[in-house]
């Protein structure tokens, strides 16, 4: 990084050569009239339609980056940029570089991510589909602050700056349109400071569709969110069918009952003995995620939770393992009991089952227990041996290779 530089307007590119020159032009206008000493750099993905030439041509520099994507892209510049502070937006036209004073204001106030908001700066006719600006916007970004607590009202406004430190801090994986979310999740339970700038989104100036597609970058954003939020992925769910199924298992133990003109025997109960299963198992799931982020410094250290997981040790699974195991093997026997008396022949289900279903129950999540333990432990063996890296090692390896031109 070169530290006269501050500023590094960065801009994704495949195939722009419509919009490409009139976005450098105005980026260009910004440093100039606003006396910043900046650089614009051109994450080329491949184009074939000249766009490097006319980024060349308008004084930009041009960054190859042949992984495909658009995370991979906006990554290797991000590498690649020499200025302290960067400003990322597509290179379509959609956003006035021109216009990025209050972004730039932002940034040399201490804020790590200033995020642009659509909603709030302005939507012209014919800049957002109606499929995104009333259903996949505002559900993606519901869904993110309600996981995560941001502070973001536009999740996926694609103008947006950051300090080059903080961005590689990140540790962003991201090569498809989910980089959006990645960046502000991760930003967001890094507790780095954020803040938004209104920011008014025009129709893009090209004469082909764009690389969004809807459905199926939606559900990358989606999934994104679902699997950096073990909580409402595994634990909420599984919590709620774990206490349902417990609780009508134990309803449903002692006799049938009646509601209403409905009567509830031994299949109700089996299915509910199915889901207190299926339940335990997802909570079993989020404790592995939990872990697993924790050790790999996606989600930040839990106090609460590490103490948890010292207290429940292998030693104590093993136990609270072998007391179920006895308990569903008890009951088992009893079972056995009822069919000797019977001389071995048919029984009645609705009797034998109520021994039989909370006794395989409870096998079940003996053996669920005593396995999560020992998978727990091998997690922190691991976690206890191998040195994490420090902040200064975060640029040793680029995990987008890009070459500068």
């Amino acid at each position: 990084m070169t530290e006269s530089i501050e500023l590094t307007v960065l801009m994704p590119c495949l195939n722009e050569a419509e919009t490409l020159a009139v976005c450098i032009d105005k980026a260009k206008v910004l440093l100039a009239r606003a006396g910043v000493a900046g650089e614009v750099v051109i994450a080329d993905n491949g184009s074939t339609d000249g766009s490097q030439d006319i980024a060349r041509a308008h004084g930009a520099r041009v960054v190859n980056i042949p992984i495909k994507g658009y995370g991979a892209a906006l990554l290797g510049g991000i590498h690649a940029a020499r200025g302290k502070y960067i400003i990322m937006g597509d290179s379509d036209d959609s956003y006035d570089f021109s216009a990025l004073d209050a972004f730039v204001a932002k940034l040399r106030q201490g804020y790590d991510l200033v995020m642009g908001n659509r909603f709030l700066g302005g939507i012209k006719p014919g800049a957002m589909p109606p499929l995104h600006r009333y259903l996949g916007n505002p559900v993606l970004t519901t869904i993110g602050r309600i996981f995560f607590r941001s502070p973001c009202s536009d999740f996926h406004c694609g103008l947006r700056g950051f300090t080059r430190n903080a961005a590689l801090k990140l540790n962003l994986v991201g090569t498809g349109m989910e980089f959006a979310s990645e960046m502000v999740v991760k930003a967001t339970v890094s507790k780095m400071r954020i803040t938004e700038v209104p920011t008014t989104l025009w129709p893009d100036g090209r004469s082909r569709p764009p690389h969004l597609r809807s459905w199926r970058d939606g559900w990358r954003h989606l999934r994104f969110l679902l699997l950096f939020s073990p909580r409402w992925l595994f634990l909420f769910p599984g919590f709620a069918m774990f206490a349902f199924g417990l609780l009508a298992t134990l309803w449903l133990l002692p006799q049938p009952r009646t509601v209403g003109s409905v009567t509830l025997d031994v299949h109700t109960l089996l299915y509910s003995s199915v889901l207190t299963v299926i339940g335990f198992q997802s909570m079993m799931f989020w404790a592995f995620a939990k872990v697993y982020g924790e050790r790999e410094r996606i989600v930040p250290p839990d106090p609460w939770f590490q103490r948890a997981v010292r207290i429940l040790s292998i030693e104590r699974g093993l136990i609270t393992g072998a007391i179920l195991l006895l308990l569903g093997l008890a009951l088992g026997i009893a079972a056995l009991e009822l069919w000797t008396v019977r001389g071995f022949g048919s029984l009645r289900p609705s009797e034998a089952m109520r021994y039989v279903i909370p006794s395989a129950t409870m096998i079940l999540v003996a053996f669920q227990i005593v396995y999560a333990s020992f998978f727990i432990s091998v997690l922190d063996i691991r976690a206890s041996t191998t040195p994490l890296p420090s902040d200064s090692d975060s640029e040793a390896v680029a995990p987008i290779p890009v070459s500068a031109e």
